[in-house]
Order: structure tokens, then C-alpha cells, then sequence
């Protein structure tokens, strides 16, 4: 007993030590934990925090483009993208069980082929993937797209939400505006460039401590969202629309090769459409044909419009006399330089300095500028004018262009618009001297920048570039331009409007490839620079167009006055002129004059000034509430005007053949939520004519050009039987 006794406590007091061993090992380790933190190399802290924390991303929107009005030109907006979830863990209906029927209905709205998406779905399913995306096509989708693919109900297609820049009104001042780059591979173009530090926005994000069932703990943090700045443009929609509606039905019609315009305010710079052809619509990635601003980016010899400044420097030297006379047709300038030669080569005689000026004479030019004004003040006149210089646009890229200097013969041509190369811009810049009684404003586009909060973080203004000739210098050669036009043997009669006193000069420069001039009909760049009205020039418009496909019988100023009178007309329309006749509603409609108030008014007098074609009422009411074009807007001659009555309900008219500016015009009377495509007249409503609307409701319109519409209009109107039938025209 005595040695089982003795056995039994040795085991005991050995158990005794393993234990307090034991004991003593854990607690070295609790306390090295808590030391250290730390667990086979791993920090227990962020364990915890990769456990328990959570972070959820709060959303930030890029900082809108507008024009001058506030009209949305760049925007972001929901898009939707499509995953397909492929594991079966997910429960019933939650994965992708049919990749043949999946593929078959889902391949229309993402634009990838049926087999394609079929093969592609059922490769990643047999290679055990959990879920996929499914191409470029599944990305960035509109709301309506969402909408008819989740009527799809299709078991493991998963829709999310993200967001796209969005450009609603799709072409248009598109080399203007930019593009955002979707990839980051190109990088942002336009002002989405150049404005991206205003524009860009950073994410916020919530961080909070999951404690046991879903609880947070005190420690959350909440990171807001910082939205990008607004940044305003000085563009007007109105005339924009105008710009980019003329320059596609000449691209249409006449193929040219490049196309430029700009319209500025001269009294402060402001640029108030400026468009390019070849264009794009920046709402489709990867089809940009063209990414030169030609409006600042293109140096090319400008032809005869730049002898509006050689005549401004003659003028301003006291050289320039109206009735002064000299012979016309060739102009010898040294032994060693090529004779200069009026357009018909023989000439026209003896003639005025005016007349000169009106025919567009080159000898004219050369003679006053190597006889009288001399060729170095010449050139300081083309320097104060900011020729072979920027013009400091707040646009990237602005090339400076060439005044080449040195030989006589170089100041010669300079003088007719040969041999030195200008933009686009500069010329605007140099023409708002003498729009601006010798006072020229710095060109800009950049109106302001706003925050979030609407607070003012820049503000533009008004800023002088110089002065290079006198108010009366600036005076008389308005005059000597409205001659160009106006004169019977001016070169500008095609942009004669009535009612508008358009001044301007024409010009006609050769296009240089391999070295040499190019000859034949149409292989030339043709420009009108202009302002309206001459007296006192609210606007400045410069078109040019390269290589257009001229028929036999057409001038190079066909497709250029196209888009000038279309615009200057449009213009007009916004600037600020004095009324020259408002008290009859038809003699404004009929003539071009302001448009008065007629609100108020009984829709039945307002029917006995104005015919049915030119009037479109909305709603069954007697009394007029609300009317477009606004009170104190210039109208178009024979101008649709719009007027919506006292009714309870109102429907849509048939718009078939309606041209932007009077389909918006139904848009602003009701206020519906426009959106449309293309360019031209009216094609497709989405809503029916006869249908029922109300404040809000979305409206997409389609636009196609007048020749596409009269294909659709004679397919219509073919007839069924042997009757005959009448195709009608739609009215611009």
C-alpha cells in the first residue's frame, strides 16, 4: 500500500508540473500576442479589420458642360452593365442554366453574335468560373436597354448600375466639347481635356466596424463625395444648331473635304458657335475620323478675305482713296518675281480703288502694299491685327500660323492672302477690329466655372487684344465690305440677306499638295468672312469650305453662303436689335421683324394674321398662355411660331418634315424632356402624333437630311392602286 501510495503522488506532482508547464507556456504566449499583435507573422489587427470592416463606395458625379444659357452640352447619367453569373451555388434562377437560350436572346442588345456569346458562356461554365462579363457591348448601357433586358427575365443575368458621360446633343461643337476617354488610353480631347482638373470628381466611401448581427460600431467613418465643377461655355445652342444643321446638308450635298466655322460676338469676344467637318458624335467610342479643332489647329492660306486688313492698314496710312483709279489685270513686281493677276487675268480697265476692292483685285492689293503703305508697315499692321501669333483661345493646340517676310514678292501675295498661312480663329480675331470700331477682343469660350454649391471659382471677362486701326478707319472699311455685297459688281451678292446688312469679303484660296497649286473647278479652299448687321456688327461669322464637288454651273460660294445666310439669319434672331415693326403679328411673321407678345391674345385673331402652314396651335383652348419664339425674338421670314392654350390635355402634333429649331420650339411650349439624334428634318417621333402628353415626358426625335425624308415621303406616298398621287415637299 505504502509503495502504490508513494507511485501515486510522483504521478500526481508530475502532473502538477506538466500542467503549471503548461499553464505557464500559454500564458507566455497570451502575453507575447498581446505584446506583439502578432500570429505566425500575422498582424491580429488587420486580420480584425479585414474581418470585421467594412467599406462601401459613395458615388460622385463629373462636373457638367453647359452652354451659355445653362443647356446641358456634357453630362454624367446612369448606364447599366451586364454580367452573367455562372455558379450554381447561387440558389435557383440565379445562374446562367441555359447558355443557348440565354445567348439567342441576349446577343441583339449587347451587339455580339449569337454563337459568340453562346461559346462564351458555356467555355467559362465547363472552366468552373463564377461569373464574366460579356464584351464592350454589355458595358455602359442606357436605361431603356436595362429596361428591356431585365423584361428578358433571364436566370444568372445580373444588371449594374455604374455611370457614363453623356453628351445629349450628340454632334454638335463636337472638336469643341471633347470626348471623355472611357479607357484612359487616349486621354480626355476638347474642353473634357483641358477642363479635367475642374471637371473630375472623387468617390467618397463609408468605413464602419461589423459587430456580431449587422452592428456598427461608434468608429465609422463617412468620406464625402466631391462632385466635379460646372464649367460654362460661351456657345449658344440656338446657333450651334444652326451651324451644325447648314454644315452637314452641305456635307451631304457637296462632299467637300474639310469644313470650318466660327461666330463670335465682336463687342466681347465671346465665341458663339464654332463646329468642324469631318465631325463626330462623341457618345460613340472609337469611331473619331478627324480630332483636329480646324477652327485654331489649321494654318492654311486664307485667299482674298485677308484683304479686308491690307485695305484696313491703306485706310489707316491715308493711301486708301475711294475714287483714287488705277489699271487692273497684271502688276509687274521685279524681274525675279512672277507677275501678278487679277482673277480674269485681263482685267477690268481702269478702275476705282472701290471697285477694286468690290471685283476682289489682287493687283490692287500688291500696289498698295509695295507703293504705298510699304512692306514693313504692312507687316506691323498684320502683327497689331495678331496674325503669327495666338490669339490665347482657351483652347489646346492653337497653332500660330506663318506671315513669311523677306522678298517683295512674299509681301505681294501676303497682301491678297497667298503665301502666309493663318487659323481660323485669327482671322475671327483680326475681323472683330473693325466690327469693334478698331477696338478687337480677345476670343474665348470658357464663360465661368461653378461648384457644386453653385459658388463662382472663375469668371470670365471681356478682355482687349489691341487696337490696330481707328473707329473711322474701322467705319469705312464696313462700308467698302458691305460694297462686296451689296454692289453689283461685288463678288458677295449670294450673301446679300435681305433685311440684315451683311458685310463681308469673299475669298478663293488655291490648295498647295506636292509643292504645286492645284487648277480644276472646285479644288479650292472657299471662305466668307462677314458681319451683320454692317452699321454696327453684332456678330462675326467665318465659314470656310475645302474642295466641295461643285457642278458646272456652281461657285464655290454655293455651299459656302448655305451656311453662312443660315446662320447669320439664326444669329440675328438672338442678338439684341432694335424692333423695326411689332404691332402686326403678320407683318412680323411674314417679314422677318421681332415677334411680339401674344399671350393673352384669342387664338382666333392670332389665326387671322397668321396662316395655318406658319401657325401651330397645341390644345383646344380660346386664350394663348404661352408662346415660341419668345416675345422680342427675331423670326426667320415665313418662321413657324408655336402657341399652346387655356385646354386641360394636350397632344403631340404630326412634326414629320419640321426642322430642329421648330421641333425644340414644341419641346420648350410643353416642357418635355428632349432627346433626339441626327441632323436635318424631322424623320420619327417617339411619341404618336394625337397622343396625349404631360410636363416631363421624354420625347426622342429623329432627324434625318431633306433627301433622306423625301425617299421615305415618296416611298409613303406610293400608291397602293393606279390612282395617282401627289408627293409633297416639306417646308424647312
Amino acid at each position: 500500500m505504502e509503495i502504490k501510495r508513494a507511485v501515486t503522488n510522483k504521478r500526481a506532482v508530475l502532473l502538477l508540473f506538466l500542467f503549471m508547464g503548461a499553464l505557464f507556456v500559454l500564458f507566455g504566449r497570451m502575453t507575447y500576442i498581446q505584446a506583439t499583435k502578432e500570429v505566425k507573422g500575422h498582424d491580429l489587427t488587420v486580420m480584425a479589420e479585414e474581418k470585421y470592416s467594412r467599406s462601401q463606395v459613395i458615388d460622385s458625379s463629373r462636373g457638367s458642360i453647359l452652354d451659355r444659357h445653362g443647356s446641358v452640352l456634357a453630362e454624367d447619367v446612369p448606364a447599366y452593365n451586364i454580367v452573367a453569373v455562372l455558379s450554381k451555388n447561387q440558389g435557383p434562377n440565379q445562374f446562367v442554366k441555359d447558355p443557348g437560350k440565354t445567348a439567342e436572346e441576349l446577343s441583339p442588345f449587347i451587339d455580339m453574335e449569337q454563337s459568340e456569346l453562346e461559346e462564351r458562356l458555356t467555355n467559362a461554365i465547363e472552366s468552373g468560373r463564377y461569373q464574366i462579363e460579356l464584351g464592350a457591348g454589355s458595358r455602359m448601357l442606357s436605361y431603356s436597354e436595362k429596361e428591356q433586358i431585365e423584361e428578358l427575365e433571364l436566370p444568372g443575368i445580373v444588371i449594374e448600375e455604374t455611370s457614363r458621360r453623356y453628351y445629349p446633343k450628340q454632334t454638335f461643337a463636337s472638336h469643341v466639347i471633347g470626348q471623355q476617354s472611357i479607357l484612359n488610353s487616349v486621354g480626355n480631347m476638347g474642353l473634357e481635356g483641358r477642363m479635367d482638373e475642374y471637371l473630375s470628381s472623387e468617390d467618397g466611401h463609408i468605413e464602419y466596424t461589423s459587430l456580431g448581427k449587422g452592428l456598427s460600431a461608434a468608429s465609422d467613418r463617412i468620406t464625402m463625395p466631391e462632385n466635379g465643377a460646372d464649367v460654362s461655355t460661351t456657345l449658344d445652342t440656338n446657333i450651334q444648331a444652326a451651324l451644325e444643321q447648314a454644315m452637314s446638308q452641305v456635307e451631304e450635298e457637296y462632299a467637300p473635304e474639310k469644313m470650318t466655322a466660327i461666330a463670335a460676338d465682336p463687342r466681347t469676344g465671346e465665341i458663339l458657335a464654332m463646329s468642324n467637318r469631318p465631325s463626330f458624335n462623341p457618345n460613340e467610342y472609337g469611331e473619331i475620323e478627324n480630332y483636329l479643332n480646324f477652327a485654331v489647329q489649321d494654318a492654311v492660306e486664307p485667299g482674298s478675305t485677308l484683304k479686308m486688313f491690307t485695305v484696313a492698314a491703306a485706310i489707316e496710312e491715308g493711301v486708301f482713296q475711294n475714287d483714287a483709279k488705277f489699271k487692273s489685270g497684271k502688276y509687274e513686281i521685279d524681274a525675279h518675281s512672277q507677275d501678278i493677276h487679277d482673277v480674269n487675268r485681263s482685267g477690268w480697265g481702269e478702275i476705282t480703288y472701290e471697285e477694286g476692292f468690290h471685283r476682289s483685285s489682287n493687283v490692287l492689293m500688291a500696289k498698295l502694299v509695295l507703293e504705298q503703305i510699304g512692306i514693313e508697315p504692312f507687316y506691323n499692321y498684320l502683327e497689331a491685327f495678331g496674325f503669327s501669333q495666338k490669339t490665347g483661345i482657351d483652347l489646346d493646340q492653337e497653332n500660330t500660323g506663318r506671315v513669311e517676310q523677306g522678298r517683295r514678292s512674299d509681301a505681294a501675295r501676303t497682301s491678297f492672302g497667298q503665301t502666309s498661312t493663318v487659323t481660323p480663329i485669327q482671322m475671327i480675331q483680326g475681323a472683330m477690329a473693325i466690327a469693334n470700331d478698331g477696338v478687337m477682343m480677345k476670343p474665348y469660350i470658357i464663360k465661368g466655372i461653378q461648384d457644386e454649391d453653385g459658388n463662382h471659382m472663375f469668371q470670365s471677362e471681356s478682355e482687349i487684344a489691341g487696337e490696330p486701326i481707328s473707329e473711322d478707319t474701322a467705319r469705312q472699311v464696313r462700308e467698302l465690305l458691305r460694297g462686296v455685297v451689296d454692289e453689283e459688281h461685288g463678288t458677295g451678292g449670294k450673301y446679300n440677306i435681305q433685311g440684315l446688312d451683311v458685310a463681308g469679303k469673299t475669298g478663293t484660296a488655291q490648295m498647295v499638295e506636292n509643292g504645286q497649286y492645284l487648277k480644276g473647278h472646285g479644288q479650292y479652299l472657299y471662305s466668307f468672312l462677314g458681319m451683320a448687321p454692317y452699321e454696327d456688327p453684332k456678330v462675326v461669322l467665318y465659314v470656310s469650305v475645302t474642295k466641295p464637288n461643285l457642278a458646272e454651273d456652281e461657285s464655290g460660294n454655293d455651299p459656302v453662303s448655305l451656311i453662312f445666310n443660315a446662320v447669320m439669319q439664326r444669329s440675328m434672331s438672338y442678338m439684341d436689335l432694335e424692333p423695326s415693326d411689332d404691332d402686326l403679328i403678320a407683318e412680323a411673321g411674314q417679314k422677318g421683324l421681332e415677334m411680339p407678345d401674344i399671350t393673352g391674345m384669342e387664338v382666333a385673331r392670332v389665326l387671322n394674321e397668321l396662316n395655318e402652314e406658319q401657325l401651330t396651335v397645341v390644345g383646344d383652348g380660346d386664350t394663348i398662355e404661352s408662346q415660341q419664339p419668345l416675345p422680342g425674338t427675331k423670326l426667320l421670314e415665313g418662321e413657324r411660331v408655336i402657341v399652346q392654350t387655356d385646354s386641360e390635355s394636350y397632344s403631340l402634333p404630326d412634326m414629320t418634315g419640321w426642322s430642329y429649331r421648330d421641333v425644340m420650339k414644341i419641346g420648350a411650349v410643353l416642357d418635355l424632356e428632349m432627346s433626339y439624334s441626327g441632323n436635318g428634318f424631322l424623320r420619327e417621333q417617339s411619341v404618336p402624333p394625337d397622343t396625349p402628353v404631360v410636363p416631363g415626358e421624354a420625347l426622342s426625335v429623329e432627324f434625318v437630311s431633306r433627301s433622306e425624308l423625301q425617299e421615305v415621303q415618296q416611298e409613303q406616298d406610293e400608291p397602293e392602286d393606279d390612282e395617282e398621287t401627289d408627293e409633297n415637299e416639306s417646308d424647312e
